[in-house]
C-alpha cells in the first residue's frame, strides 16, 4: 500500500494477502491523530482506553457513548489516510440489537469514523451480521476483553489450555464468517495467535499476543511513555515523553519564578513614538 493510498476495511485483507503487516495505534484527539497520520499508521482506533489514559477513570467501564463520539469526532478532523475505528463502550451494544446498531451508526454518522470495534466472540455474531448489513464495518476483539474484566478476574493471559484455544479459534472464525473485517487478539499465547492468524483470511491485530499476528496495536500513551499509572508488560515504550514533559514544565516554572521568562525574545514592544504618545495620553512620566 502506498503512503498516500486511503486505508479501507476491505483493504486490510489485501494487505494480509500481500504479507504486509498492519500498524494500528489508539488516538483520542485531533493532535494525536495528526501525529499518527504523519507517522504513516494504517489504522487509528479511538479506544475506550481513553477512560483511563485521558479521563482518569480506574477502568474502561464508565466511558459513555457521548464521550466516545466527542473524542472520535476530534480525531476524525486529523485523519486523511488512516482507517478510523470507533471503539464501542461498555453497554452500548449489549442491551438489544436496535440500540446497538443505532449506537454503531452514530460513530459513522456523527463522528466521522469508518468502522467500529466491539468485544466478544460467537455471541456477538448476530450483531456483527446486522451491523455489516447496515453498511457498518465491524472489527472484532477476542482473547482478553477489558469490558468483561469483572468476569475474567483481571488482566491475565487467555486461551492457555487446548480447550480454551480451540474456543478462541472458533470465535475468530465465527466473527469472520459474520462479516468482521479484522479481529483483535489481546493477551493470547504466541502459538495460539499464530494458529488463529493462519486460519483466518481476515487480518488479526495483536496486543500482547506476539509477532505472528498480521498486525499490532498499542495504546498511544503507553507507546510514548505518557501514562505511568500502569504499564502493561506487553507494551514497548518507544519514548519517555512523560519525563520530557515534566522536565520542560519544571524549567518553565523555574524561569517564570526567576523572571527569566518571558524575555525580550518572547515579547513584543511598541515603537518609541507610539509608546511616547501613549504615555502622554495616560499621563505617565
Amino acid at each position: 500500500m502506498t503512503s498516500d493510498e486511503r486505508v479501507t476495511a476491505s483493504g486490510l485483507a489485501a494487505m494480509k494477502a500481500r504479507g504486509e503487516k498492519v500498524t494500528m495505534v489508539t488516538a483520542y484527539d485531533f493532535s494525536s491523530a495528526i501525529l499518527a497520520e504523519r507517522a504513516g499508521i494504517d489504522v487509528v482506533l479511538v479506544g475506550d482506553s481513553l477512560g483511563m489514559v485521558v479521563l482518569g477513570y480506574s477502568s474502561t467501564l464508565p466511558v459513555t457513548m457521548d464521550e466516545m463520539i466527542h473524542h472520535t469526532r476530534a480525531a476524525a478532523r486529523g485523519i486523511k489516510r488512516a482507517l478510523l475505528v470507533g471503539d464501542m463502550p461498555f453497554m452500548s451494544y449489549h442491551a438489544g440489537e436496535e440500540a446497538a446498531v443505532l449506537n454503531a451508526g452514530r460513530f459513522l454518522k456523527e463522528a466521522g469514523a469508518h468502522a467500529v470495534k466491539l468485544e466478544g466472540g460467537r455471541t456477538m455474531c448476530p450483531l456483527v451480521r446486522r451491523m455489516t448489513a447496515c453498511g457498518i464495518p465491524v472489527m472484532g476483539h477476542i482473547g482478553l476483553t477489558p469490558q468483561s474484566i469483572n468476569l475474567v478476574g483481571g488482566f491475565r493471559l487467555q486461551a492457555t489450555t487446548s480447550h480454551a484455544a480451540e474456543a478462541l479459534l472458533e470465535d475468530a472464525l465465527a466473527l469472520q464468517e459474520a462479516g468482521a473485517f479484522a479481529v483483535v487478539l489481546e493477551l493470547v499465547p504466541v502459538e495460539v495467535a499464530g494458529l488463529v492468524s493462519r486460519r483466518l483470511s481476515a487480518p488479526t491485530i495483536g496486543i500482547g499476543s506476539g509477532p505472528e499476528c498480521d498486525g499490532q496495536v498499542l495504546v498511544f500513551h503507553d507507546l510514548l511513555g505518557l501514562y505511568e499509572c500502569f504499564v502493561p508488560r506487553h507494551t514497548k515504550q518507544y519514548a519517555r515523553l512523560g519525563e520530557t514533559a515534566i522536565t520542560a514544565l519544571s524549567q518553565y516554572r523555574d524561569e517564570v519564578r526567576a523572571g527569566r521568562f518571558p524575555s525580550d525574545e518572547h515579547s513584543r514592544r511598541l515603537k518609541a513614538d507610539e509608546w511616547a504618545a501613549l504615555r502622554a495620553r495616560v499621563g505617565e512620566k
